[in-house]
């Protein structure tokens, strides 16, 4: 099974919200997802961003892909330098 970390859209029209999730796939950007890794508020001043750093990792080293716009917020975080540096150290 390829999985991927992507965003769940939330929030009402023109008030977008999002949801850092873990899904197949090959499932909707709305629908059913694995585990549930963090948020991403785009609206606020500045954009507000909380991700489980170990839950990330973990899902990173087994294999599932960030979307474009989750790897820019992981490198905005430090995440992906955290997951390149434990690849390389192994």
């Amino acid at each position: 099974m390829a999985t991927k970390i992507r965003l769940k859209r939330m929030g009402s029209k023109r008030n977008p919200y999002y949801r850092l999730v873990v899904a197949d796939s090959r499932s909707p950007r709305d629908g059913r997802f694995i585990e549930e890794i963090g948020t991403y508020n785009p609206t606020a001043t500045p954009s507000e961003v909380t991700v489980n750093e170990e839950k990330a990792l973990d899902w990173m080293t087994k294999g599932a892909k960030p979307s474009d716009t989750v790897r820019n917020l992981f490198s905005k975080q430090g995440i992906m330098e955290k997951f390149h540096a434990q690849k390389t150290q192994k």
